[in-house]
């Protein structure tokens, strides 16, 4: 499996799968989630509506797949990323989950490539450092059956240099 850690906007890449670090309504709002939404196209919101009315949105650690509209992609995966309580609130281990189920999801499809944001690291205030050692220690123990390459797609300059230390490691 060849990792590739990427500075840039995960919307201008292409990739069988984009991730998207959604909330729980799956109906947009900001950082990635916005700009997904944005680039991709009503059709993305459409999906993502029809699985909130079906199940009642997406809980956090869990991931559900729609288009991905107008994006350079096949599919878009929305994953729920927990919101830093100070450790407190199981956050290590659902955003473990996050990448977990967005990896399995990516298999069931058949995909051989996916480009995951740094999840939780935004808004919802995930420290950066915990958070790729976190990336770094499911990716690489994942076994992966017919990905062939991920990519992490890092939109500011700290979440890549965690990323690049962690990954050269292995």
């Amino acid at each position: 499996m060849n990792i590739e850690i990427i500075l840039g906007d995960i919307t201008q890449i292409e990739a069988d799968v984009i991730v998207n670090a959604a909330n729980t309504s799956l109906l947009g709002g900001g950082g990635v989630d916005g700009a997904i939404h944005k680039a991709g196209g009503p059709e993305i919101l459409a999906e993502c509506k029809a699985i909130r009315n079906r199940q009642g949105g997406c809980k956090v650690g869990e991931a559900v797949i729609t288009t991905a509209g107008n994006l350079n992609a096949r599919k878009v995966i929305h994953t729920v990323g927990p919101k830093w309580n100070n450790g407190n609130s199981n956050e290590a281990e659902l955003l473990r989950k996050c990448y977990l189920n967005c990896l399995k999801l990516a298999e069931s499809g058949n995909y051989t490539s996916i480009a995951f944001p740094n999840i939780s690291t935004g808004i919802y205030g995930y420290p950066k450092e915990p958070a790729a050692q976190i990336t770094f220690e499911t990716i690489t123990g994942f076994k992966a059956n017919g990905l062939e390459t991920i990519f992490l797609v890092c939109f500011d300059e700290e979440n890549y240099r965690l990323c690049k230390n962690y990954f050269s490691l292995q």
